[in-house]
């Protein structure tokens, strides 16, 4: 019975040995379905991902070029000795090789950017790891793209937002790292990069943000470029400059945190104060012009691929030469502004009683009306005959009083206008003054060109083709066809030598009139400029004194159709100079190019030259495209005979002595100066064209819009005077130089006369022929008569 008892009592209360059998046995088969499952779907995974590889990678793209890594690069133009003058192409670019990148900004982009470049493989396992758990903990989240998958990116993706874009990212991240070392694609990562401010790669950043080459940046600057990559917009140190330095201080801890830098560097670099480049470099080349006109050129030539393929475009524009004519054009336009009516503030805004509100209302005002070079603006804050006190950016005050006040008097009155009363509110332009204090002025309404060519060979020195390109963008030098007045009498004169005249030929500076049966129209009855007449003179005084009805005589007595064929050798169009009498006061119209290559055959003894601005193209190689050799000039360019061109330096030279221009030698102190002043009808168009052997210019003053310029204002008062300024830098340091008398040419009493017109003046030479037996031949039968008889016989030769 025990037993049984037992048996009975042990079942009962132990029934596990009967249910853990079947327990186990679905513990095992669970596991197994689940390991089963595991590996299906790893094995699944493994296939779609190898069916995934197999149709996205070869839809890759060709990474190849890479390895000879050539990204757009803008079109750059250079002074002939080698300063960059202009820069086109949507992406500013300086590719610059891994080599000469300088390794303290290397570690400011690793330290932020991909701290592991150089020990993963392209994508940084840890560093998503890291990211994941650190956006887990923070509202701020962290990103995990290496260097390597932003080249992927930036290179060749779009920015869309999709798996499928990731993992195309992934892969071409992979086959970068297997195709490429890693410092060929920091290399093009650091180059590729967008950066804001129209800058991709940091060397052109630190061009746009610091104005300073890549290879000079501190750590403190290498860190504010480099925390540009997030969010160049919102990083920008221009635009942005609080947010761009709590970014630079964060890669300045990265810095610290990877060994990059030292604990007193990171000190230092946090607070060192950093120059951001808020506007145009000031002491930049302003050559925008010829910038344009290359610009232009290289389009032209190129199409579209003028702006990707990093030409680099070497001119014949000498930049200190560029500078000191930019500089005399506008100081020259200036000084002219100044004699004129203020014509009021440009614009009025309703300033805010709070400091702050005001500060900011001002600094959008002077946002939006940029200073332009030296005449600055400027809102003012409390105006009155006596005073004026106004803000400039960043909160900095100028107060003008004495004669700084003077060009704007007229709007300090009690009886100003509305729109010419300066008030509080109202934004004004200021300049400094050589005494360093402050005065008002006003950007200016009339133009100037200015154009300076070495006449032996046309290429081009300096252009200035107006006030400010960014005002006005057209171009004075080359599109503006105005009357040059007085300033083309050279070319009459320069005919007549052939007609038989001579410098000591007498012209009567007499009145002259001419009815409508002559002139077709309406009666003409010209005068000189100062209204006077001076009787009986020498074509060499009448060309001195710029004397108008000894021009008019000389070219009645050659004849209008003879003169304008005569002016053509020059470079002239003919149909811009109608065959009429008036084309001896300069009635036709020119261009200051035209000019100054026209004055050019004087200068060089004879020959035309073609002015021209280009002498290399080069790819960003270094390759050469195109190479132009400076002419070499021999008789097929000759225009005139070496004679008359010696003649007529000689009374140019005479107008620079003791003539219209006698300022220039005066000032100048040389006597290889020669030159021309210029006036039209009503002072509409001011000139001076002017030379010293090794180099020519032009200058140009007046309106857009035809209008006088006012009663007193003259070419040798406007004009000559830019001239003069440029000369005075551009002639130092150059020898005095002398033309060598040509053949054919003699002197008498102190005179220049060809050799068959020297008879009349008291000179027996071989081959000269008896005036009488010339008749009727160009320049034949014209008495040319011994300087010491001409004030006793008068050559008649003008009788109406």
């Amino acid at each position: 019975m025990p037993p049984q008892t037992s048996k009975t009592s042990s079942s009962s209360s132990n029934p596990g040995p009967v249910i853990q059998p079947f327990s186990q046995h679905w513990l095992i088969r669970i596991t197994l379905w689940s390991l089963g499952l595991a590996v299906a779907g790893a094995v699944g995974l493994v296939l779609f991902l190898a069916i995934a590889l197999s149709v996205a990678y070869p839809n890759l793209p060709d990474i190849s070029a890479l390895s000879d890594y050539r990204p757009k690069l803008p079109l750059r133009v250079y002074s002939a000795d080698g300063v960059m003058i202009g820069e086109f192409g949507e992406e500013r670019r300086n590719l610059t090789p891994i080599k000469d990148i300088p390794q303290v900004m290397k570690n400011a982009v690793l330290a932020v950017e991909d701290a592991r470049f150089f020990s993963h493989g392209g994508v940084d396992y840890l560093g998503v790891i890291r990211a994941g758990l650190a956006n887990l903990g923070r509202a701020k989240s962290q990103g995990a793209s290496t260097i390597t998958m932003q080249v992927a990116r930036n290179v060749y993706l779009s920015a869309e937002k999709s798996y499928t874009r990731k993992i195309y990212e992934v892969l071409l991240t992979f086959k970068l790292e297997h195709l490429l070392t890693k410092n060929q694609i920091l290399e093009i990562y650091m180059n590729q990069i967008f950066l804001g401010n129209r800058a991709y790669g940091f060397a052109a950043a630190s061009e746009a943000y610091f104005g300073k080459p890549l290879k000079n940046i501190s750590v403190a600057e290498a860190a504010m470029l480099a925390g540009l990559p997030k969010a160049p917009s919102a990083y920008n140190p221009i635009i942005n400059p609080r947010r761009a330095k709590a970014r630079q201080l964060y890669v300045i801890d990265r810095m610290e945190e990877n060994g990059f830098i030292t604990a007193e560097q990171s000190k230092a670099a946090k607070e060192e104060e950093i120059k951001v480049r808020r506007g145009p470099d000031a002491d930049r080349v302003h050559a925008e012009f010829v910038a344009e006109t290359v610009r232009q050129l290289i389009y032209n030539q190129y199409g579209d691929e003028a702006y990707t393929r990093g030409l680099n475009v070497t001119t014949t524009l000498r930049a200190s030469d560029q500078t000191v004519a930019y500089k005399a054009l506008r100081k020259g336009i200036m000084d002219y502004e100044r004699r004129q009516i203020y014509r009021g503030p440009e614009k009025f805004i309703d300033l805010p009683a709070n400091p702050q509100e005001t500060e900011d209302a001002i600094d959008d005002a002077l946002t939006d009306n940029p200073d332009n070079g030296d005449v600055m603006s400027a809102v003012v804050l409390e105006a009155s005959p006596k005073r004026i006190l106004a803000m400039r950016y960043n909160s900095e005050t100028v107060e003008i009083t004495g004669e700084g006040l003077k060009p704007a008097q007229s709007g300090l009155t009690d009886k100003a206008g509305p729109s010419i009363k300066i008030r509080r509110g109202a934004l004004i332009r200021v300049a400094k003054t050589p005494k360093d204090t402050w005065e008002i002025t006003q950007l200016p309404e009339v133009e100037g060109a200015f154009v300076a060519l070495d006449p032996r060979d046309g290429s081009i020195r300096a252009l200035v083709g107006g006030f400010d390109f960014q005002k006005n963008k057209f171009n004075h030098v080359t599109q503006a066809w105005r009357q040059p007045g007085s300033s083309f009498k050279p070319f009459i004169y320069s005919a007549a030598l052939e007609r038989g005249f001579t410098p000591a030929t007498v012209v009567n500076d007499g009145p002259l009139f001419f009815d409508a049966g002559v002139t077709g129209g309406q009666p003409w009855e010209p005068k000189n400029y100062d209204g006077r007449f001076e009787g009986p003179m020498s074509l060499r005084t009448g060309l001195k004194k710029s004397k108008n009805m000894v021009s008019i005589r000389i070219l009645q007595a050659i004849g209008p159709q003879y003169a304008q064929d005569w002016i053509s050798r020059f470079g002239f169009e003919a149909d811009k100079h109608p065959a009429y009498l008036t084309m001896a006061l300069g009635a036709g119209s020119v261009t200051p190019m035209q000019m100054a290559t026209a004055f050019s055959v004087f200068a060089n003894g004879g020959y035309r030259v073609n002015p021209y601005l280009v002498t290399k193209i080069t790819d960003q190689r270094g390759k050469v495209l195109l190479e132009t050799k400076a002419p070499v000039l021999d008789e097929s360019a000759r225009a005139i005979d070496a004679r008359n061109a010696f003649i007529m330096d000689s009374l140019l030279q005479e107008v620079a002595r003791s003539g219209t221009a006698a300022r220039a030698q005066a000032t100048l102190k040389r006597p290889d100066l020669f030159g021309k002043t210029g006036t039209t009808n009503d002072s509409i168009d001011t000139w001076f064209v002017g030379f010293q052997p090794s180099l020519m210019a032009a200058v140009w003053l007046g309106y857009d819009t035809p209008k006088k310029l006012g009663d007193r204002e003259t070419g040798g008062g406007l004009s000559l005077p830019i001239w003069i300024n440029f000369m005075q830098h551009a002639l130092k340091g150059v020898p005095v130089t002398d033309y060598p008398v040509p053949e054919g040419v003699v002197t008498v009493n102190g005179e220049w006369y060809y050799n068959e017109y020297a008879r009349g003046a008291g000179v027996s030479s071989v081959g000269v022929q008896d005036p009488a037996a010339t008749a009727g031949q160009p320049g034949g039968g014209i008495q040319v008569l011994p300087p010491s008889d001409e004030r006793n016989r008068i050559l008649d030769l003008f009788k109406n």
